[in-house]
């Protein structure tokens, strides 16, 4: 295998125990899904955990313990890839034989059926994972990286962080250390019966909160300046989804369950409750003091950067949630550090699912690629197709029409078709688009393909007036493909298919045709 790569050497008078091409910091399904693809390509890599076992986020959290990520085992075809559309949670190997159905048939699955898939999944791959081994610090040294564990210190020319959340994200709040936190809140319903419980946060955590509660407490208040994003609205699954929606019945229902828009400006404790300072977001600047016997800190969490040397601590985004990342997913101030899973969201946060498993799995491979591409001297993989409107046309609707990582990760990687001087055209797949604009930023001729939402705002989400005419696509509210033609950095031409409730885009009359005569209007300007 080609982790086994590793050798002994001394560097600077001390003794490195070992030095890989590749190292992975965290377990997680986001570093179990890379050493999965780099073992597969026999590079030379090894993953270190902290904990004794994999999955220690799944072992922890969600506090209640279902999971939001979907688990729809039942589907109307039989095709492995077309299938993974609907599978939330398994990792990407092939064949295909250890997929997260066998673990769970539930819907919104149990949290310690994650934690018995992804440790089975690491013992069936015999993935290089070093457990029991957290890693104290990351330093540069040279054109690489030392890293300082208890057993030693390893050196490694690339280093990907794939170590998830790993510190609550608290507020700018006087008094927040009032609030007792999602991590150490009691989760027993029972325990706030009778009580006024604020919850601060209005996303997921504090729903899946507020939903455990609400049958126990006096009073519940979801609390936050901005409103709250509902994923039926944003198409984003990390905003609140339909399943809290009792929270939302009462707040509508006048049981003083509310979901407030508001500064909180201080948390004060007066004997054995809290008077909480607070000013409407949309009141005209009104202010209230509000009693509650529970105070619950639901804000989510941030990457932990304590790991990191001075001299190579990466930027990170305003919120200091999460490094910002290049269109390679390296860090944008510290060459040759790169980042997977939740915490490399980014470029697409809100947008796709870069912040979940099957968002992740698919930005992983297209990384192991490009990887391989800068430390193997591998090239990138890519076919070649006529250019002809026919072949074109057939090339993009058999692949949005059939791969999983288009429909998972819309609006964000996409597939890039790339006309050649002598009319033949390259075609890559499952790219970040910003990537492949970089990547092609000189290039006068291709174009970039893969799967959009409408992004008008509608009144009613379930009240949509449609437009079925071919001539209207770009309208259309529902998923539906989208092709995009580029002259180096600039979109010159965009073309939009109409949607369809089964998601097949394989219509003559709405599909085949306006796009091949698309496809026969554009090639002709590159010649």
């Amino acid at each position: 295998m080609g982790h086994s790569a590793a050798r002994a050497e001394r560097h600077d008078g001390r003794d490195v125990v070992e030095e890989h091409r590749y190292v992975i910091i965290g377990a997680g399904p986001a570093g179990l899904q890379l050493s999965y693809y780099l073992q597969q390509a026999g590079g030379d890599y090894v993953t270190l955990e902290r904990a004794a076992a994999p999955a220690g986020f799944f072992r922890r959290f969600p506090r209640h313990r279902r999971l939001i990520s979907l688990n729809k085992v039942h589907s109307t075809s039989t095709d492995p890839e077309i299938r993974l559309r609907w599978d939330w949670n398994s990792l990407l190997h092939e064949p295909a034989d250890l997929p997260f159905a066998k673990y769970s048939s539930e819907y919104y699955p149990h949290a310690d059926d994650m934690v018995r898939y992804l440790t089975d999944f690491q013992r069936y791959h015999q993935l290089a994972v070093r457990f029991d081994t957290p890693v104290r610090q990351v330093r540069r040294d040279g054109d690489g990286f030392l890293l300082t564990t208890p057993q030693g210190t390893l050196r490694a020319r690339c280093v990907i962080v794939a170590t998830g959340w790993g510190r609550p994200n608290v507020p700018d709040i006087r008094g927040i250390e009032h609030a007792t936190g999602y991590e150490d809140m009691a989760t027993d319903p029972a325990h706030y019966a009778g009580q006024r419980v604020l919850i601060i946060g209005k996303g997921n955590s504090a729903f899946e909160t507020a939903s455990s509660i609400l049958g126990h407490a006096a009073m519940v208040h979801l609390a936050s300046p901005r409103p709250l994003r509902l994923a039926w609205n944003t198409k984003h699954p990390g905003d609140v989804r339909g399943h809290h929606g009792a929270v939302l019945d009462s707040y509508q229902f006048k049981t003083l369950h509310s979901v407030l828009d508001c500064v909180i400006d201080e948390i004060r404790p007066v004997g054995n409750r809290y008077e909480v300072h607070l000013t409407y977001t949309h009141a005209d600047g009104e202010t209230a003091v509000m009693e509650y016997e529970s105070v619950l800190r639901c804000t989510g969490f941030a990457m932990d950067t304590s790991l990191f040397a001075p001299d190579c601590a990466p930027a990170m985004v305003p919120s200091g949630r999460m490094p910002v990342t290049t269109p390679d997913w390296q860090s944008r101030t510290v060459d040759g550090l790169y980042f997977a899973g939740t915490i490399a969201q980014d470029r697409d946060f809100k947008r796709a699912s870069s912040a979940f498993v099957d968002g992740f799995r698919y930005n992983l491979r297209a990384l192991t690629a490009l990887l391989r591409e800068r430390y193997e001297d591998v090239p990138l993989r890519h076919d070649v197709v006529d250019g002809d409107p026919d072949t074109l046309t057939s090339v993009v609707l058999d692949r949005v029409n059939w791969s999983s990582a288009l429909w998972t990760q819309f609006e964000f990687l996409s597939d890039a078709l790339v006309v050649d001087p002598d009319g033949r055209v390259r075609h890559y797949v499952d790219l970040p688009e910003d990537h492949l604009r970089d990547r092609f930023r000189d290039h006068p001729h291709y174009y970039t393909f893969g799967l959009r939402w409408g992004r008008d705002e509608y009144g009613d989400v379930f009240a949509i007036e449609r437009h079925p005419q071919p001539d209207r696509a770009a309208e259309s509210a529902f998923i539906h493909p989208v092709v995009r033609r580029y002259r180096g950095d600039t979109l010159v031409e965009e073309l939009h298919l109409l949607e369809d409730l089964l998601a097949e885009w394989r219509r003559p009359d709405r599909h085949v045709a306006p796009l091949r005569d698309w496809f026969a209007r554009e090639l002709p300007r590159s010649r």
